[in-house]
């Protein structure tokens, strides 16, 4: 399962954060406001969202959304945190059904290259990084902070089910600058670095 993934040093979350190579449509609905919002990112636990509606820590909204060609998610989130104006992080409330749609949605959009999940391990040699799904010039910013700031050993690029330029440019980069391994690689990451 894909969303079974260990536990990231750069995020001590209880579920991997997953980011989208675009910004998601979603609905925001609010003590009987209904606004536009942007889906950032998305956990089976939560999601973090762009919305023009006041809200604050603590409160409920409903949530509805799509993930490409998912079915309609429509759960219930309660805000926990808000990052400037309209940027918020909310936990989901939701059932069973709701998280199974939440979860078949998330490996759909990773196995077409849709979404990526970033984590970071502890292993013998020193910190690696895997990347699930796409490897594209929507996660460079991660990719970066990793980079830079946790210091890497290697990355592990298995299950990298789309790459971009950008996502070689950062592979080359970490090779070059940094002296990272890139010991496994998926086909598809095989055969963008042999062409670019």
């Amino acid at each position: 399962m894909l969303l079974d993934t260990p536990q990231s040093v750069l995020e001590q979350r209880r579920h991997p954060r997953v980011r989208f190579d675009t910004l998601l449509p979603m609905k925001i609905g609010h003590l009987g406001e209904q606004a536009n919002a942007g889906l950032e990112n998305l956990s089976l636990g939560g999601l973090m969202f762009r919305c023009n509606l006041m809200l604050s820590v603590g409160e409920t909204v409903g949530c509805e959304f799509r993930v490409y060609n998912s079915s309609v998610i429509d759960v219930t989130a309660a805000i926990t945190s808000r990052v400037g104006n309209g940027l918020y992080g909310a936990r989901f409330q939701a059932g069973p059904m709701s998280q199974h749609l939440v979860e078949e949605a998330i490996s759909d959009a990773i196995a077409r290259g849709k979404a990526s999940i970033l984590t970071i391990h502890d292993l013998e040699g020193g910190k690696v990084m895997r990347i699930v799904g796409a490897l594209t010039c929507a996660t460079k910013n991660d990719f970066m902070h990793a980079l830079t700031r946790v210091g890497l050993y290697a990355l592990d690029l298995s299950e990298v089910t789309r790459i971009d330029a950008e996502g070689v440019s950062l592979c080359e980069l970490a090779v070059a600058q940094y002296g990272v391994r890139v010991d496994k690689r998926s086909e598809c990451v095989r055969l963008a670095w042999q062409n670019g």
